[in-house]
């Protein structure tokens, strides 16, 4: 299973030379122009749906739908695996690995529950980015404050047992090379106060699709693996690290290193 796994998600060799360039100039004038209409018009929808909607369903339906065009403008495709260790009932905590933006659509398609992302209180000051997130019950975290920080883990905590499922990056932010971050505290702190399990994502491929700090989006095979959910009933925050471990653990069991 693992060598089918790993052919699934196996990238090609960098492009060089013309190719490269021509793929580039698409990306530039094709896929990102058609990406910023897509964000505009779904994110003006969801927008709009909040006046309504104040659970955060239609906004995530709008981002499904907004991700949904971008993998497929994109040529990205996408294979799962895992989905039976999925929840039917009950909340959890999702924790993936994170290489490049096009996780987030990955993500939002083929992860079949309703949930929110835990992210950085910067992005809600982002215009329609910051709005969405803001409407739709994203939870702000302010890493650059400690104190504050821990207020928003309480709060986040107390939305989490009120049955609101969460995605959280423990790499903090999206690797910039081929090798994947340390992982911060928080993810497993929040865990081990809100109750939940971890349920461990890995992902593959997403680095050759979209580059991080690069607009050249490409089409290619990815991969999406999810891990049985890992228990967190018992813990105090004295396990946070052995469970950051663990958690960890899960993910590098089946990531690919990136080719470049």
């Amino acid at each position: 299973m693992e060598n089918i796994s790993r052919a699934a998600a196996e990238q090609p060799p960098a492009d060089s030379g013309a190719r490269y360039y021509l793929s580039y100039f698409r990306s530039l004038v094709f896929t990102n122009l058609l990406i910023y209409s897509y964000t505009a018009f779904c994110g003006t929808l969801s927008l709009l749906g909040s006046i309504v909607d104040g659970r955060g369903h239609w906004q995530h339906f709008c981002a499904r739908l907004w991700s949904w065009l971008i993998l497929k403008t994109s040529g990205v495709r996408v294979r799962v695996e895992g989905l039976e260790n999925i929840r039917a009932e009950g909340t959890a905590i999702y924790c993936s690995n994170h290489a490049s933006a096009m996780d987030i659509p990955i993500l939002f398609v083929y992860l079949p529950v309703q949930f929110r992302f835990l992210a950085k209180r910067s992005l809600f000051h982002l215009p329609f980015l910051g709005w969405h997130l803001r409407r739709s019950g994203h939870i702000a975290v302010d890493r650059g404050r400690p104190h504050e920080a821990l207020k928003g883990f309480d709060r986040a905590a107390q939305r989490i047992r009120e049955g609101r499922s969460v995605i959280t990056f423990p790499e903090g932010t999206r690797s910039r090379t081929t090798e994947m971050r340390s992982f911060k505290r928080g993810s497993f702190y929040l865990a081990i106060l809100s109750g939940v399990p971890i349920v461990p994502i890995t992902l593959n491929g997403t680095r050759h699709v979209l580059k991080p700090d690069t607009y050249h989006v490409r089409p290619g095979q990815t991969e999406m693996i999810i891990h049985k959910p890992i228990p967190t009933a018992g813990l105090t925050v004295d396990d946070v690290d052995s469970l950051s471990a663990r958690v960890r653990q899960e993910i590098l069991s089946r990531r690919k290193a990136p080719l470049n």
